[in-house]
């Protein structure tokens, strides 16, 4: 007896496992620049964060005849108005010292004041630790260290491995 043939409904086995193997491929070129591109995001978000500080430093001077000692001075006051113990110059995550996976501290120094912005985790949140004062230079380290005043100046620098700075480097 002779039976006509079945439509084909679906896929095959196969097929879907051709399927997710190519996918598994896209992904696994694709989460690595995606990683690079977060990691450079957040520097980026650093140097911003910096330039932030700067510009509240240089506006708390004016009012209050010095520099901030410390990131909370800058930052929001937990209640009543701004004043030299909160000025509410910078957003309150930044006045906290951790913003976008990185670590932020202010010290005051005589006569000015100093900023690091570090990774959390060198490699993972960042690849780049910062390091500034009223200068407003920005100097950078592009190993696991932390920035220092004798760090080069960020845009200068390329790092080791021959790679451009990140965009957004500060030009001459």
């Amino acid at each position: 007896m002779f039976h006509p043939r079945r439509s084909r409904r679906g896929f095959s086995l196969i097929e879907l496992l051709i399927v997710i193997a190519i996918i598994l491929i896209i992904i696994m070129f694709a989460v690595p620049k995606f990683r690079s591109a977060m990691m450079h995001a957040r520097e980026t978000s650093a140097l911003v964060s910096i330039r932030t500080i700067h510009s509240a430093q240089a506006q708390y001077e004016s009012q209050f005849n010095r520099y901030a000692t410390t990131l909370a001075e800058l930052g929001p006051p937990a209640t009543g108005s701004p004043g030299p113990a909160a000025a509410d110059l910078i957003p309150t995550a930044l006045a906290h010292g951790l913003k976008d996976q990185y670590k932020f501290t202010l010290t005051g120094v005589p006569g000015g004041y100093q900023v690091h912005a570090d990774p959390e985790v060198y490699g993972s949140s960042g690849g780049i630790s910062f390091y500034s004062d009223q200068s407003m230079e920005i100097r950078a380290n592009y190993g696991p260290g932390p920035a220092t005043a004798s760090s080069p100046e960020y845009g200068e620098a390329a790092p080791a491995s021959g790679a451009a700075p990140a965009a957004g480097a500060p030009s001459r």
